[in-house]
């Protein structure tokens, strides 16, 4: 197993909770993650249909013949056992009694907020980050790492990225889709993942996705919206402040993952996607998605914004998420430093009160430097952080 960072994070949630919720993509390493930190934790999944069945048919008798240390994986097949699981936890009132985790996000998170608010720890775990990669592949290179992405089992087996993705979109599309969207338009559900693979970065404009799509908006926005439960996709809200500036109100849109987010693209090898012209929207996904695993892996919320304002002032990353000592960052995947790359930091900066140490430039340089008091930063080390 590659180590995990948010191990520590989800073990401090099991000495504080009755219940952990390890909720994430689908194939991120959920099941893997909590059977080795909870090794004397009986496991059950639900995806077996004999032990599903038994879930189902009597939901007290299961969850009252098994241990209070358990693991429930694919939970959200059985909605009536998080009832159970409330009782019983709160009858023996000790934390970390029960971990329960599932693919079907939007399912599990529904049964959990209904059955268990209060009672459980919900922490997330993305695919993997460049560092977790690192543990996997020393020699793992920053281009080859975003080609990849850092779904495990590309690194476990070595499979082909390209054969990885394809079945990956194929499970998506015909298990989780399929209850959501009506099968006649599957085809069209995965146009309009690839349609929003081709805006990643971009400023999100539904109508415009659904008219290339050739769906209705109200269609657009519920399959949108099934990609960010089923963390596909995410937007990035754009900053709002007492300002005397007209500021940009729409969001941002990126994927979770660049190796789903390459494939899509049809980039099939790490050296297309040096040369592709979608290369500066893939390194700033990479960047604004990493940030994001660095904070969640760390047991933090990300509060990770966007600036634009109608002067066409922009500052790809403002990373709030440490409100004493906020972050400005601008990303760039060029490996030459230009001094107008760091104008809009200076700018935004200023206005904000943002300190110039704390504006930073993330590049594509062999090593981080200090230019003007502002770190500029290799994407390498960017990607290393604590």
């Amino acid at each position: 197993m590659i180590d995990r960072d948010s191990a520590a994070w989800v073990q401090k949630n099991a000495s504080w909770f009755p219940v952990v919720s390890v909720t994430g993509p689908r194939q991120s390493g959920k099941s893997t993650l909590v059977k080795a930190i909870f090794p004397d934790y009986q496991y059950v999944n639900l995806e077996d249909r004999g032990i599903l069945a038994a879930a189902l048919e009597d939901p007290v008798g299961f969850i009252r013949m098994r241990p209070s240390r358990l693991i429930i994986d694919e939970a959200q097949l059985a909605p009536e056992l998080f009832s159970m699981i409330q009782v019983v936890s709160d009858e023996v009132g000790t934390p970390g009694q029960y971990v329960i985790s599932g693919s079907q996000n939007f399912l599990l998170l529904k049964q959990v907020t209904q059955s268990l608010a209060g009672r459980v720890g919900i922490c997330k775990l993305l695919p993997l980050s460049f560092r977790e990669a690192r543990r996997a592949r020393p020699d793992l290179a920053v281009h080859e790492f975003a080609f990849r992405g850092g779904y495990p089992r590309v690194y476990d087996v070595d499979i082909p990225p390209e054969v990885y993705y394809e079945n990956y979109l194929e499970t998506y599309v015909s298990r989780d889709a399929s209850g959501y969207v009506n099968p006649s338009n599957l085809a069209t559900f995965r146009d309009f993942i690839i349609a929003c693979a081709a805006s990643c970065s971009n400023l999100l404009n539904l109508s415009e996705l659904a008219r290339d799509v050739g769906i209705s908006f109200p269609t657009a926005r519920s399959w949108l919206s099934l990609l960010e439960a089923s963390y596909v996709v995410f937007l990035l809200r754009p900053y709002h402040a007492n300002l005397r500036k007209r500021l940009v109100k729409t969001p941002k849109l990126y994927f979770y993952d660049t190796g789903l987010l390459c494939h899509l693209l049809g980039i099939r090898t790490s050296e297309e996607l040096l040369m592709s012209p979608m290369k500066g929207s893939i390194v700033e996904d990479l960047v604004i998605a990493e940030t994001m695993k660095r904070h969640f892996n760390a047991g933090r919320t990300p509060e990770l914004f966007f600036y634009r304002d109608d002067g066409k002032i922009e500052v790809d990353l403002m990373d709030m998420t440490n409100r004493p000592d906020p972050e400005l960052a601008e990303i760039k995947s060029s490996a030459t430093y230009r001094s107008s790359y760091t104008q809009h930091l200076a700018h935004v900066g200023e206005m904000l009160g943002i300190d110039v140490s704390r504006q930073m430039l993330v590049m594509n340089s062999d090593a981080t430097t200090v230019v003007g008091g502002r770190t500029i930063w290799s994407l390498e080390d960017w990607l290393l952080r604590d």
